[in-house]
């Protein structure tokens, strides 16, 4: 129910109450005619018992709840589950990314890209490939809080650097508690799997969504352009969205589908093209390919994408634990309530819309 339908209704309910001012009115005139000094003629009772007049209830208006980081209507603000996620063709279908509330896509060694999912208002029973962290994850997760974060490895140096972070650690480096293999469909190293519930078990105390910067409206703002589809390239993958004409626009990855393994093509109803710095870290792998550093604190240029159009926005985040500020003419711009998918792409390689 849109919160529009919602105050109709509440204000057809508010419009019974001068019945009842109406009804204590007359009361009172018959009151005071009864206490004048010429007495009123006995009135007959009937044998019969009189049909009691229902009273009125004015029933409250309903709470209509939006999730902080979603906008689902009626959904939770739970606790923040964020898992690392491969985005290669071995990885392809995902588990429990359609359940996301935001999907974040990376770029890492190699200029390959790797998903940070993040959870709270629906939980999946399985999430997965969960593959390794990245050093420009500490700095993105920050402005959610003290939450839960899954992946499986890192490399060398980061390891204190991640037990440093204001982050809950439930890795499958720290026990493999909730982890397990599926080979059904995937092979090592793709083939990990985790169970949230038991994630969130081993973090009791991680923290709840909170506001980050989105603003949702089911009414589409004026200004945007009409598109069908964006491509959006990190150095070794091109991630397009194609508008599917009603709600969604969904995800391919190098020309194929990205599809969830519940089944579907994966896809959000808002997707934000997010040009960041991308610079060299002091930290590689065992080939030597130095990890790239997204930075995603300060201030850049963004394309927003709803309802089949696209704006061109700025984003601003002046500390690692403020949120998101996203505007359009400097003014918060709404997004569509759903799933967010945001991709963080070098401001040196614009996205091309069509």
């Amino acid at each position: 129910m849109s919160f529009a339908s919602a105050s109709v209704r509440a204000s057809r309910r508010r419009g019974t109450a001068p019945a009842v001012v109406g009804a204590i009115a007359v009361l009172a005139a018959l009151a005071a005619c009864s206490a004048s000094s010429t007495p009123a003629p006995t009135p007959t009772v009937s044998s019969a018992s009189p049909t009691p007049t229902p009273t009125p209830t004015l029933t409250p208006t309903p709470t209509v709840e939006r999730s902080f980081l979603s906008g689902r209507v009626g959904g939770t603000n739970g606790p923040v589950l964020v898992v690392k996620m491969d985005n290669t063709p071995k990885s392809n279908p995902h588990a429990g990314i359609k359940y996301a509330d935001v999907v974040y896509l990376e770029q890492v060694e190699g200029g390959l890209s790797r998903y940070a999912v993040v959870f709270s208002s629906q939980i999946p029973k399985t999430v997965g490939p969960v593959r390794s962290a990245r050093i420009a994850d500490i700095e993105l997760l920050r402005q959610y809080g003290k939450i839960a974060f899954a992946y499986s490895g890192a490399q060398s140096k980061m390891l204190p650097v991640l037990k440093a972070a204001d982050l809950y650690n439930v890795s499958d480096d720290t026990g493999g508690e909730g982890y397990r293999r599926d080979n059904s469909k995937w092979s090592a190293p793709d083939n990990l799997f985790a169970d949230p519930l038991i994630l969130f078990k081993r973090a009791p105390n991680a923290a709840h969504a909170v506001d980050v910067g989105f603003t949702f409206d089911d009414i589409v703002p004026p200004g945007g352009r009409p598109v069908r589809t964006v491509s959006a390239s990190f150095p070794a993958t091109t991630v397009t969205f194609s508008w599917d004409g009603s709600s969604r626009w969904l995800a391919a990855m190098n020309g194929v589908k990205a599809m969830a393994a519940e089944g579907g093509q994966l896809g959000g109803t808002t997707v934000i093209i997010q040009y960041v710095t991308v610079t060299r870290s002091i930290y590689h792998d065992i080939n030597n390919n130095y990890t790239p550093m997204s930075t995603t604190v300060g201030t850049g240029t963004a394309v927003i994408l709803r309802n089949g159009q696209a704006w061109n926005a700025t984003w601003s985040r002046p500390t690692q634990t403020s949120g998101t500020q996203w505007t359009v003419g400097g003014r918060p711009f709404p997004l569509a309530a759903g799933q967010i998918w945001i991709l963080l792409i070098n401001k040196d390689k614009p996205a091309v819309l069509q």
